[in-house]
């Protein structure tokens, strides 16, 4: 399975769920994670020592439809790569790269959509308490989709 994944907003520089301590739920979930260069750069804190993470560099330029403003460089390079390595799925979390990466027709996942999969697939007993990690880490969760994401988890 084929897994792309962005870092956070560059200001935070590591992959969402290494700010709680749950970056092993990728693993868990995934097995393994591609992430493009930029990412790599973003994310070194979070990546180091990681041997289920891969850097892959792209074959082709960034996509057009990944050329739009407001979209950092690890955002574009992930969408692009997931495109062109048909990945089964690209975790983002970015609303203008959430839709573009729709429009490409990719399976889009967020951080709060991984963590929901790790506890439907028995990997954490909860979601809540993640979710709040993270807001309080500076993650920005909207409150509906944190709402949202408790009321499918059952808590």
């Amino acid at each position: 399975m084929a897994v792309v994944s962005n870092s956070s907003p560059p200001e935070q520089q590591k992959i969402a769920l290494e700010q709680i301590g749950q970056l092993g739920l990728l693993h868990q979930l995934f097995h393994e994670i591609l992430i493009p260069p930029a990412v790599a750069r973003e994310a070194a804190a979070s990546v180091a020592g990681q041997e289920w993470i891969h850097v892959q560099s792209l074959a082709e330029p960034v996509l057009l439809e990944a050329m739009r403003p407001g979209l950092g460089a690890g955002e574009r390079e992930a969408l692009s790569l997931a495109a062109e390595i048909r990945a089964n799925a690209v975790i983002v979390d970015d609303d203008a790269a959430r839709r573009i990466g729709l429009r490409l027709g990719l399976p889009v996942i967020g951080t709060a959509g991984v963590l929901l999969l790790a506890k439907e697939r028995g990997y954490t007993r909860a979601v809540r308490p993640h979710l709040i990690a993270l807001i309080e880490a500076g993650f920005y969760l909207s409150p509906a989709l944190v709402d949202l994401i408790v009321k499918r988890a059952a808590e």
